[in-house]
């Protein structure tokens, strides 16, 4: 039980992110993990890879295989929605390592042998899998081969249970993790910098130059001078076309209706604490009282002042001032109406470290008389606790001293087990939990804490019957006034209702501007046509939405239509900057000095030092490389930058010896490495990855 325990406590959360990226050494963002789209799908398939669909059965196999193991890790019966994600996350990784990944690895003739597979669990090259693994640490933090040899052990005497589970697990990722390596290393040695690329790179972050000059920007003020054709924009776009790669997202405008209470549900829901404050403030069981009357049951957690400031104020304030006599009037809090009276008062510590003997017998009686036998033993010799633990106890946990548990927390502790917060040090006594029965033992705890369990009774304000039915009548009457787009505009307006859009949704979104579970509306926008409006979308009983779809970007290349107003602002700017080229270029012909040209025409000069044209902060950079090609002390433009057009003079150039051939070994490295993330994206481009899953979750 304690092995299982410490599994669930130190790995819980390590579980959701190892499996989420075990399957890439890269260690690249699991949620980046999905372009290079086809353009073609089967309706029938979760996705494709290197032209072998995944069906829906195959993907929902692979996704119950990681959710079990999850729910085995962590003990739940069920996940949270951050743990879902991983775990869908996972499945889809896995085949992405089987069908994209592994063909590639094994076509560069790269594999594992049985000794290296060995070495990996029980030889001289332990896998980072385990050593890293808290599992197998012992308590100086470091791995303890003992510790994984009895792990492996347990697995083996129990091949269904949770230890074998999980060394199933980390046996998959050990060698998925060395053959990942094994070819970022190849693709890693094999990129080379040669002896010229260094001395390049050194020349060019060396040699710099302090400069003079006069930018005028390209002005974004509307110029009526400036007319772009629809003939130069659609050569623009074929020019570029290829730049103009998109996946399939929608754009929608919409409107949200909050269920919120309204005056009549908060006159009721106060109502109703009333008529039952006053037994309240006299019910001998408070449990029974809250589980009848209240909205929510006695939080049997035990409080220090300021823990429930999170929750109310107010109720903190009460709380560590009130007697058991006293009770705290009704009052009322955003939605919530709550009375509260002190339950218990307890002077407790944060957490305890805990010792135990499991009698596991199948018999009862037997159990409590051998716990008395040993009770009696270890009243007269408490030094035996550990022996006796390690001859009686069922929970012999490997990872820790016999018969030692460790430090419980309130917010962590085995269920059942609550009362070794109050107990008395180093005196055992026994308890029950799902496990059997247990001989306790408390050897140390943090300081003594005045701590407060809190009755509260509470009744929220929600929207009733009727509310529900108004705020319903109101999104439904826009959806069905509405007929197209401009009808959805023109009734929202009428009505003075909120239209909000939403722009570039993709179709696996889940939140849609902050709103999350968005899923059932970003279904509708992509089988919708345009202009359509939506049917009334509930979301979480809280909102409903009314859409309507005022964009369509299909997978592929943007359309000439979609690119158009960009393009033109392109094409705007250009031709502006063409403008003051002309005007620059006419005023310099009087002129020899950067200085009397700048005194005649009114402008400013500036200066800049230590430009050098293998610097990545550059602002400009085709500023910075003309910078570098000219003449010292000769006056040039005007220039075409990037953000304007330039008048420049290089006043000094000077040759430093700051950038050394160790920066430049750096820099080829870490640019090595920036390629090396890019390898999956490749991959996937390679095997024409397909990911249709929004289709199905």
């Amino acid at each position: 039980m304690a092995l299982l325990e410490k599994i669930r406590v130190k790995m819980g959360i390590f579980i959701t992110v190892l499996i989420a990226v075990a399957l890439l050494s890269f260690i690249i963002d699991p949620g980046t993990l999905q372009s290079a789209l086809s353009m073609f799908s089967s309706k029938n398939d979760v996705g494709k890879m290197n032209r072998q669909g995944i069906t829906y059965m195959e993907y929902a196999k692979k996704l119950e295989k990681f959710t079990n193991l999850q729910k085995a890790i962590t003990g739940g019966s069920s996940l949270d929605e951050q743990s879902q994600e991983a775990v869908e996350q996972s499945a889809w990784q896995a085949f992405l390592k089987d069908l994209v990944y592994m063909p590639a690895i094994q076509k560069a003739g790269i594999s594992l042998g049985d000794e290296e597979l060995f070495d990996m669990v029980q030889g001289r090259d332990i896998s980072p899998v385990i050593l890293n693994d808290p599992v197998f640490q012992g308590e100086d933090g470091q791995f303890d081969r003992t510790r994984l040899t009895m792990f492996v052990q347990n697995a083996r005497t129990e091949p269904k249970g949770i230890a074998a589970l999980y060394w199933e697990f980390l046996q998959d990722n050990m060698e998925t993790e060395r053959i990942f390596t094994k070819y970022s290393s190849l693709l890693s040695k094999s990129n080379i910098v040669t002896p010229v690329e260094l001395r390049r790179q050194m020349e060019e972050n060396n040699i710099t130059s302090n400069v003079s000059f006069s930018l005028t920007p390209v002005s974004f003020a509307r110029d009526t001078t400036i007319k772009v054709t629809s003939q130069e924009i659609r050569q623009y776009y074929e020019a570029h076309k290829h730049q103009y790669q998109q996946i399939a997202t929608r754009d929608i405008e919409y409107v949200v209706f909050p269920i919120l209470p309204s005056a009549e549900d908060f006159t009721l829901a106060q109502a109703n604490i009333e008529k039952v404050y006053e037994e309240f403030a006299t019910s001998d069981n408070l449990r029974q009282f809250l589980a009848r009357n209240s909205d929510k049951a006695l939080d049997t957690y035990y409080y220090k002042k300021g823990e429930l400031s999170s929750v109310s104020p107010k109720l903190d304030s009460f709380a560590f001032k009130a007697t058991m006599r006293d009770v705290l009037p009704v009052y009322k809090e955003d939605n919530f109406f709550r009375a509260a009276r002190i339950a218990d008062i307890k002077q407790l510590p944060d957490s305890v470290y805990v010792h135990h003997i499991l009698l596991q017998k199948t018999n009862k009686r037997e159990a409590t008389a051998l716990a008395d036998s040993l009770i009696a033993i270890l009243n007269r010799t408490p030094g035996r606790f550990a022996e006796l633990a390690q001859e009686f106890s069922a929970d012999n946990n490997p990872n820790a001293g016999p018969g030692e548990i460790g430090w419980f927390y309130q917010n962590r502790i085995v269920p059942g087990m609550e009362s070794v917060f109050d107990a008395p040090l180093n005196k055992p006594y026994t308890l029950e939990t799902q496990y059997g029965l247990h001989i306790v033992k408390v050897s140390e705890r943090t300081r003594l804490h005045k701590k407060v369990q809190l009755a509260v009774l509470v009744k929220e304000a929600v929207a009733g019957k009727d509310t529900y039915q108004a705020i319903y009548s109101m999104a439904n009457s826009l959806s069905t006034e509405s007929k197209d787009l401009e009808e959805f505009n023109r009734v929202a307006m009428q009505n003075n209702l909120m239209i909000i859009p939403a722009m570039n949704i993709t179709q696996d979104a889940k939140t849609i501007s902050g709103y999350e579970h968005m899923r059932e509306l970003v279904r509708w926008a992509f089988d919708a046509k345009y202009g359509a409006v939506s049917p009334v979308i509930s979301v979480d009983n809280k909102y409903f939405f009314v859409a309507a779809l005022n964009g369509i970007h299909e997978q592929g290349t943007s359309t000439l239509q979609e690119k158009q107003a960009e393009i033109e602002s392109i094409l705007t700017l250009e031709k502006k900057q063409e403008k003051s080229y002309r005007q620059i270029r006419e005023e310099l012909a009087g002129h020899t000095s950067l200085e009397s040209w700048a005194e005649a025409t009114g402008r400013t000069i500036s200066t800049q030092t230590g430009l050098a044209f293998g610097s990545t902060q550059q602002t400009d950079p085709k500023f910075v490389g003309a910078v570098t090609a000219a003449t010292e002390q000769t006056m040039y433009g005007p220039f075409k930058g990037e953000i304007g057009v330039y008048v420049f003079r290089v006043d000094e150039r000077l040759d430093g010896a700051y950038y050394t051939e160790n920066d430049a070994k750096q820099n080829a490295a870490y640019l090595s490495g920036v390629q090396l993330q890019m390898v999956p994206f490749v991959l996937q481009e390679i095997a024409k990855v397909e990911d249709n899953r929004a289709r199905f979750y």
